[in-house]
Protein backbone atom coordinates (compact mmCIF):
# COMPACT_ATOMS: atom_id res chain seq x y z
CA UNK A 1 0.00 0.00 0.00
CA UNK A 2 1.83 3.09 -1.20
CA UNK A 3 -0.17 5.69 0.76
CA UNK A 4 0.69 4.27 4.24
CA UNK A 5 2.79 6.67 6.31
CA UNK A 6 3.21 5.15 9.79
CA UNK A 7 1.39 3.38 12.62
CA UNK A 8 0.92 6.60 14.61
CA UNK A 9 1.74 5.34 18.12
CA UNK A 10 4.74 7.68 18.01
CA UNK A 11 4.57 11.05 16.29
CA UNK A 12 7.25 13.66 15.78
CA UNK A 13 5.63 17.01 16.54
CA UNK A 14 6.75 20.45 17.71
CA UNK A 15 6.82 20.66 21.51
CA UNK A 16 4.07 23.06 22.69
CA UNK A 17 6.32 24.11 25.59
CA UNK A 18 9.61 22.91 27.04
CA UNK A 19 9.20 19.24 27.92
CA UNK A 20 11.46 16.77 29.69
CA UNK A 21 11.87 13.19 28.55
CA UNK A 22 8.95 11.24 30.02
CA UNK A 23 6.84 14.36 30.49
CA UNK A 24 3.27 14.64 29.18
CA UNK A 25 2.19 17.26 26.68
CA UNK A 26 -0.88 18.34 24.78
CA UNK A 27 -0.18 19.10 21.13
CA UNK A 28 -3.41 20.38 19.65
CA UNK A 29 -5.85 17.53 20.42
CA UNK A 30 -3.07 14.93 20.91
CA UNK A 31 -1.82 13.81 24.33
CA UNK A 32 1.63 12.27 24.26
CA UNK A 33 4.70 11.56 26.36
CA UNK A 34 7.98 13.12 25.24
CA UNK A 35 10.67 10.59 24.37
CA UNK A 36 13.46 13.19 24.79
CA UNK A 37 13.93 16.65 26.26
CA UNK A 38 12.74 19.37 23.88
CA UNK A 39 12.53 23.13 23.90
CA UNK A 40 9.29 24.85 22.91
CA UNK A 41 8.80 24.53 19.15
CA UNK A 42 11.51 21.88 18.78
CA UNK A 43 10.54 18.63 17.08
CA UNK A 44 10.12 15.79 19.55
CA UNK A 45 8.91 12.20 19.26
CA UNK A 46 5.78 11.86 21.39
CA UNK A 47 4.49 8.42 22.39
CA UNK A 48 0.69 8.26 22.24
CA UNK A 49 -0.07 4.69 23.34
CA UNK A 50 1.07 2.67 26.35
CA UNK A 51 1.21 2.70 30.13
CA UNK A 52 3.32 5.39 31.82
CA UNK A 53 3.82 6.61 35.38
CA UNK A 54 2.74 10.23 35.04
CA UNK A 55 1.94 13.16 37.34
CA UNK A 56 -1.52 13.07 38.91
CA UNK A 57 -3.69 15.71 40.51
CA UNK A 58 -3.08 16.06 44.25
CA UNK A 59 -5.66 14.68 46.63
CA UNK A 60 -7.29 12.29 44.17
CA UNK A 61 -7.46 8.54 44.60
CA UNK A 62 -7.65 6.57 41.36
CA UNK A 63 -9.24 3.20 40.82
CA UNK A 64 -8.05 0.98 37.99
CA UNK A 65 -10.10 1.66 34.88
CA UNK A 66 -11.17 5.18 35.84
CA UNK A 67 -11.25 7.66 32.95
CA UNK A 68 -8.34 10.10 33.10
CA UNK A 69 -8.20 13.58 31.67
CA UNK A 70 -5.07 15.61 30.94
CA UNK A 71 -5.11 19.04 32.55
CA UNK A 72 -2.86 21.05 30.23
CA UNK A 73 -2.59 24.00 32.64
CA UNK A 74 -1.43 21.84 35.57
CA UNK A 75 0.35 19.33 33.28
CA UNK A 76 -1.09 16.38 35.17
CA UNK A 77 -3.81 13.75 34.94
CA UNK A 78 -7.09 13.90 36.79
CA UNK A 79 -10.36 12.03 37.14
CA UNK A 80 -12.20 15.35 36.95
CA UNK A 81 -13.87 15.80 33.57
CA UNK A 82 -13.08 19.03 31.81
CA UNK A 83 -9.60 18.39 30.54
CA UNK A 84 -8.78 16.29 27.51
CA UNK A 85 -9.84 12.64 27.84
CA UNK A 86 -6.51 10.82 27.49
CA UNK A 87 -7.07 7.27 28.70
CA UNK A 88 -7.59 5.37 31.93
CA UNK A 89 -5.92 4.53 35.21
CA UNK A 90 -3.94 1.30 34.73
CA UNK A 91 -3.89 0.63 38.48
CA UNK A 92 -5.12 2.08 41.74
CA UNK A 93 -3.35 5.17 43.11
CA UNK A 94 -3.70 6.65 46.58
CA UNK A 95 -4.71 10.27 47.09
CA UNK A 96 -1.25 11.04 48.53
CA UNK A 97 0.54 9.67 45.42
CA UNK A 98 2.08 12.28 43.12
CA UNK A 99 2.01 9.99 40.09
CA UNK A 100 0.00 7.08 38.81
CA UNK A 101 -0.04 4.50 36.03
CA UNK A 102 -1.81 6.03 33.03
CA UNK A 103 -2.93 3.98 30.02
CA UNK A 104 -2.76 6.35 27.05
CA UNK A 105 -5.17 5.11 24.42
CA UNK A 106 -4.07 7.33 21.54
CA UNK A 107 -7.51 8.82 21.06
CA UNK A 108 -7.83 12.33 19.70
CA UNK A 109 -9.61 14.95 21.80
CA UNK A 110 -12.94 16.15 20.44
Amino acid sequence: MKNYVQLGDNLTLPAPYAVASGGPALIGPIVGVASTDAAQGEDCAFVRVGVFNLPKAAGQAWTAGAKLYFDAAAKNFTTTAGGVLAGAAASNAASADTSGAVLLTGQIAA
